[in-house]
């Protein structure tokens, strides 16, 4: 499938809602494309649709700061589920769909600082489509959940395993590890939390096999 035909099929998720704007997820362990997949669809839906048709919100937003996570130990556990703020993002997401009357501002990751940063994306009052991606967005636990429930549907983005090996490794050189620093992480942290994902993979609506989009600048 192409990533045409995919924009349509999430663009047809608005004329399904009770709500002006509705949120399509995109779920997936870590390295399947994710963030590749949700800027190529609201790139496409804005070119079909007009600007600001569709509005991009990642949940690598809502990572606990560094400081945070040396308060609770999980520095070595960056990425895990209990490293995000899932509450947080509950609270954009709902705001997302309910405040449609002026702009929303949306975090984002920055892996030059490895810290969230503020205000890097915006959804516009005239935003109908928000598409929001992350590892655990179909994992049936506090605050997923919840989460989950303000989602139209949620599709899981699929990779082969040693696809997403070979990015994640790449991804830690990228961002200044060892050859043997980096093996380490995918090995002790991502691959752990990819085993978790998967295991939530019979809770979306929808496989999206792999399509051809350049995964260079992936960030998950």
């Amino acid at each position: 499938m192409e990533i045409h035909e995919l924009a349509e099929d999430a663009w047809s998720l608005v004329g399904r809602g009770r709500k002006p704007r509705v949120v399509l997820g995109l779920a997936g362990p870590p390295g399947a494309g994710k963030s590749t997949l949700a800027r190529a669809l609201v790139a496409e839906v804005v070119r079909r649709h007009g600007a600001g048709a569709a509005g991009y919100l990642p949940l690598d937003g809502f990572h606990l700061s560094h400081a945070q996570l040396e308060r609770l130990g999980l520095v070595s556990r960056k990425g895990s589920a209990p490293s995000f703020d899932v509450w947080g993002y509950v609270a954009l997401l709902s705001r997302a769909v309910e405040e449609t009357g002026h702009d929303i501002y949306v975090p984002d990751y920055d892996r030059t600082l490895h810290e969230p940063v503020a205000a890097r994306h915006l959804l516009r009052p005239d935003t109908r489509l928000v598409v929001t991606e992350g590892n655990y967005l179909a994992c049936a636990e506090p605050g997923w959940t919840e989460a989950r429930r303000l989602m139209s549907e949620v599709w899981y983005v699929e990779a082969p395993d040693a696809v997403r090996d070979a990015r994640l490794v790449e991804r830690q050189l990228a961002g200044g590890r060892t050859a043997a620093g980096a093996r380490a992480w995918v090995d002790t942290n991502d691959h752990p939390n990819g085993e978790q994902v998967k295991r939530c993979r019979e809770n979306c609506d929808r496989i999206v096999p792999p399509i051809g989009l350049d995964m260079s600048n992936s960030r998950d």
